[in-house]
């Protein structure tokens, strides 16, 4: 077991809220953890994140981790739930925009990523055009059709493992054949080597676009996504999200959602952190 103490403000219950809507995510509200299935070359571990601190002085419990791997999944661990981000920083610097209401009620609300990179470009690419509840519907289906469990945490199929798979294999689960072909396609690319998502985390957001802009079935918006919650960039806005354009139309009280020119012109105040502004809109409509 291991004790690993982070700077406030941190609302560990608030990340397990918006966790909990993936039914793959194995998370114990009353306990207050969340297990964490994470890959660390050949080994599957499950760590136990369980929070025994408060919002202003949040305090993690870590447990099930090898000694010999404590290092490595700690620091995916901090990665993954952005332990080093000041979000006192954040919520200071949206006190004097429209979004101050929305800060204050989801104060200390984190950017928490995907458990890796890959299972963010896969989901997103299978929620693509979907609504939400069948999204995860059918994400779930895919990776226990194809993942593994561990310690009653899933993982997902690796890309080699999906780019064996066929067309016919994934429309058994409901999947359409140009969606099954885009995953298995971009999946083909990262098994044998021709695209390295790991590369990306030193690439800007600007290469990044343009390098995956080019594959089948990935357009802005899953892009936009993945540099979100795949690498935690911090300034993504998603102009083209409904769920951003609802948000804002409850929040300004507008008739109809707003343009993209209205869009636009909110943007250089919540600079340089968009992607907290884009959270906090999600938020308030989950």
């Amino acid at each position: 077991m291991r004790i690993v103490p982070v700077s406030g403000p941190y609302n560990f219950d608030l990340v397990l809220s918006r966790l909990a809507l993936d039914p793959l995510h194995q998370v114990d509200a009353t306990e207050r953890s969340v297990k964490v299935p994470i890959g660390l070359g050949n080994e599957k571990i499950v760590a136990k994140v369980k929070a025994i601190g408060t919002t202003e002085g949040p305090v993690f419990q870590l447990e099930g981790i090898p000694i010999k791997h404590e290092e490595g999944v700690i620091r995916e661990l901090t990665r993954i739930f952005q332990w080093e981000s000041s979000l006192i920083d954040v919520h200071e610097h949206f006190q004097g925009t429209e979004l101050k209401e929305l800060f204050n009620s989801h104060f200390g609300t984190p950017l928490v990523l995907d458990f890796h990179p890959y299972n963010c470009l896969v989901k997103c690419i299978i929620h693509q055009q979907l609504n939400i509840k069948f999204a995860y519907t059918l994400t779930e289906r895919f990776v226990k059709a194809y993942g593994t469990e561990v310690n009653g945490a899933w993982f997902y199929p690796s890309p080699d493992r999906v780019a064996a798979l066929t067309v016919e294999e994934l429309r058994e689960l409901q999947f359409s054949t140009r969606k099954a072909e885009y995953i298995i396609d971009i999946s083909k690319e990262i098994a044998e080597g021709r695209l390295s998502l790991e590369s990306l985390y030193d690439r800007t957001d600007e290469e990044i676009m343009k390098e995956l802009i080019v594959y089948r079935g990935i357009g802005q918006w899953t892009i936009q996504n993945v540099l979100l919650f795949g690498l935690g960039r911090q300034n993504l806005f998603p102009i083209a999200d409904i769920g951003i354009q609802n948000a804002l139309k409850k929040l300004l009280g507008l008739d109809a959602k707003p343009t993209k020119e209205e869009m636009e012109h909110l943007i250089p105040a919540w600079e340089p952190y968009l992607s907290y502004a884009s959270l906090y809109l999600w938020r308030s409509i989950e």
